[in-house]
């Protein structure tokens, strides 16, 4: 399974970011899929997931402001950031596993190289 990240840049405050990853190897509607991030010198946390039935979970932090989704056609599960801020800063990773459901213990088998965004003030 290969994961591939893809839409990472510099915005400004308050400004949006899509950022997409793609499967080889790997279904994605079969299986959970996460988004994750890790600033520097801060440990990776969890962002957002979608489970194989297409329910999604965020974090506190980003509630309202991020959006996950998922196009089965395509083969890729997409992360709408919306009124970026400073704090969103951070190389963001895309992960799956063997899990249909998310949940809070769930610790990913496969993970992605990561896109950099970093948000202005």
């Amino acid at each position: 399974v290969q994961l591939q990240a893809s839409g990472g840049g510099l915005v400004q405050a308050g400004g949006s970011l899509r950022l997409s990853c793609a499967a080889s190897g790997r279904t994605f509607s079969r299986y959970a899929v996460g988004w994750f991030r890790q600033a520097p010198g801060k440990e990776r946390e969890f962002v957002a997931a979608i489970s194989g039935n297409s329910s999604t979970y965020y974090a506190d932090s980003v509630k309202g402001r991020f959006t996950i989704s998922r196009d089965n056609a395509k083969n890729t599960v997409s992360l709408q950031m919306n009124s970026l801020k400073p704090e969103d800063t951070a190389v963001y990773y895309c992960a799956t596993g063997s899990r249909y459901y998310y949940s809070p213990t769930w610790n990913p088998d496969y993970w992605g190289q990561g896109t950099q965004v970093t948000v202005s003030s």
